[in-house]
């Protein structure tokens, strides 16, 4: 649960400064900071009455001449668990898809296009704990329940719907994977995509539960746009990012769990680097809140055992193709972060900067395939000099301390004679 000793927010802080800095404090921090959106009144409604935020923003575009304006609105939600990680599993399950349908129906009331959820959304992130029960009763297949009162709302909402979840393969023995399942405006499945990089750093070593996926770096064409998938540690190698916008993809979202000590300065960062190298919108989403465990667990960094693992910090941002973006949610609230954009601003930035007309892809695929064999040596080229360089030095240094020896007061037959120790 969210702990409320907790700072708010960022943007809680620099809203303390005098006005006239504010704005130009948000701009050095955020570049063209967008202009809010009014808040629909069943949104706010609903906001109110379940006690979560909502926060709307219209990213500016240049209108073309000859292409019509492709408005599109990215979602995104951030929520903690409500129930005990104690109770019941199927209690737990039907507490978060019931809070957080609640938030899907404010994104719905903000004509939201495409959603995405938090990595893992509809359980406890216990991969910490490595322990295989009760966590794995959680796994559903991609036609899961989830998925299937998912494509209700996605319908009804004519909204697409990223839904990142825990995945049973069971035409592969029930293999496990972490899996986001993206849901057409339609309540069609389009497809899904599997975690690319797995982390095994202290309290998340998900090796326990699921390897490396396997299906590559997939960009679903949906009817609001070209959408990857880049899961949580993915956002940790700048290939992982490109291997999306080289496959066309438009808007990148990034379903998180990350805590505070162990990424937080990192977090407004990586997406956002994302977006200007690859000239496409990216959504960065965590959870929130303090999740504590039944047993014990430890991190393998020689501390004591813990219950839990820090405090999950929500922040959840979107970030355009030149670099601007949002204000984060909340570090402790529920909320959901509406963004207007307009996808022409993708090209239009890639114009303007000529990132992707100036890369030089070949240079970079041989020396990606040397680098994957076993006999790769890296390109270093030595300097020939500092071979005869050092025997001068030494040479030098040979004769400083000739110089320096400490002079000995040698007595002969009543007079006095000195000579250096180490002649």
């Amino acid at each position: 649960m969210s702990d409320k000793t907790e700072l708010e927010s960022l943007e809680s802080l620099l809203k303390k400064l005098p006005p006239e800095d504010q704005a130009e404090a948000f701009r050095i921090l955020y570049g063209n900071l967008p202009k809010e959106l009014p808040i629909a009144p069943a949104a706010a409604a609903l906001a109110k009455e379940h006690d979560f935020d909502v926060a709307a923003y219209r990213f500016p575009s240049t209108p073309e001449q000859r292409r019509e304006p492709r408005i599109v609105r990215i979602g995104v939600i951030q929520t903690q668990i409500n129930e005990s990680t104690s109770a019941p599993v199927d209690k737990q399950y039907r507490a978060i898809v019931e809070r957080t349908e609640k938030l899907i129906h404010a994104a719905g009331a903000m004509g939201c296009n495409v959603l995405g959820l938090q990595e893992a959304w509809t359980m406890p992130f216990a991969f910490c704990t490595r322990e295989k029960h009760p966590w794995l009763e959680f796994a559903e297949p991609i036609d899961g329940p989830t998925t299937r009162a998912l494509s209700r709302l996605a319908r009804h909402y004519d909204m697409v719907i990223v839904s990142p979840i825990l995945e049973r393969d069971e035409a592969h023995g029930g293999t496990i994977h972490n899996t986001a399942v993206v849901i057409g405006n339609r309540g069609n499945v389009i497809g899904y995509h599997r975690k690319n990089h797995i982390p095994r750093v202290g309290d998340f070593n998900e090796s326990t539960y699921y390897m490396e996926g396997d299906t590559g770096h997939p960009v679903f064409a949906t009817q609001y746009g070209k959408v990857g998938v880049n899961i949580c540690y993915g956002r940790h190698h700048p290939l992982n990012w490109l291997a999306f916008g080289l496959n066309g993809a438009e808007i990148v979202f990034n379903p998180s769990a990350t805590v505070g000590a162990l990424s937080e300065p990192l977090w407004p960062i990586e997406a956002r680097c994302a977006s200007i190298a690859n000239n496409y919108f990216t959504a960065a989403i965590n959870r929130i809140g303090t999740e504590s465990f039944p047993n014990e667990f430890t991190s393998g960094d020689g501390k004591g055992a813990h219950h839990d693992f820090g405090h999950f910090y929500g922040s959840s941002y979107v970030t355009a193709p030149d670099g601007s973006r949002t204000p984060g949610l909340s570090r402790t609230r529920d909320g959901v972060l509406i963004s207007e954009v307009d996808l022409n601003h993708c090209r239009q930035v890639r114009d303007k900067w000529g990132f992707q007309m100036t890369q030089r892809l070949p240079e970079y695929a041989e020396l990606l395939t040397k680098a994957a064999r076993h006999d790769f040596r890296p390109q270093v080229i030595p300097d020939n000099g500092l071979g005869w360089e050092t025997e001068r030095t030494a040479v030098r240094h040979q004769q400083s301390a000739r110089l320096s020896a400490p002079v000995a007061q040698v007595e002969f037959a009543g007079s006095v004679t000195s000579r250096e120790e180490n002649d």
